[in-house]
C-alpha cells in the first residue's frame, strides 16, 4: 500500500470515528471547515493553494497531503504546486525543509512532477528577473521585497 492510499483509508476512518462520537463543537468545526473551501470571492482552487502554503508554514504533513491531492484533483498544474510550495518554503523558513520533501514524495507518488525541467527553470527565472525590473517600484510592504 502506497503513502497516498493508506493517508487517504486512515483519514476516511478515523473522520467517520469522530464523526460518530456526535460532539456538537467538533462536528460544527468540521462544518465550518468543509464551508471555508467553498468558493467565494476566491475560487476553490485558490483556497486549496492557500491552504497548501499555510499547511507547509505550519509542518502538518498530512494537511499538506491532503491538499496536495485536492489541488491535483482541481487540475494545479505542477509547476503551480512548486511555485506554490516555495512560497511555503520562504515564508516558514529552513525548518520547512522535511516537509517539503514529503510534499514532493507525495506529488511522485500522485503521478505529479517532482523536478522541475531545466527548460522550466530557466523560463521561471527569465520572467521573475524580468519581472522583477518591470515591478522594482512596487516592492514595499510589512514582509520585505516582493
Amino acid at each position: 500500500m502506497g503513502r497516498i492510499e493508506e493517508f487517504t483509508q486512515f483519514r476516511t476512518r478515523m473522520n467517520e470515528k469522530i464523526l460518530a462520537a456526535n460532539h456538537r463543537a467538533t462536528k460544527r468545526f468540521f462544518g465550518i471547515d468543509t464551508l471555508t473551501y467553498e468558493p467565494d470571492a476566491l475560487d476553490r482552487r485558490t483556497k486549496e493553494l492557500l491552504a497548501l502554503v499555510a499547511s507547509l508554514v505550519l509542518r502538518c504533513d498530512d494537511c499538506v497531503t491532503y491538499h496536495l491531492l485536492e489541488c491535483r484533483k482541481l487540475g494545479v498544474s505542477d509547476a503551480e504546486l512548486r511555485d506554490a510550495l516555495s512560497v511555503g518554503l520562504t515564508v516558514g523558513g529552513s525548518i520547512v525543509i522535511p516537509h517539503l520533501r514529503r510534499a514532493y514524495a507525495v506529488m511522485e507518488e500522485a503521478g505529479a512532477c517532482g523536478a522541475a525541467q531545466p527548460a522550466d527553470v530557466r523560463a521561471g527565472r527569465a520572467v521573475r528577473a524580468q519581472a522583477g525590473r518591470r515591478h522594482a517600484t512596487k516592492r514595499t510592504g510589512d514582509h520585505g521585497p516582493r
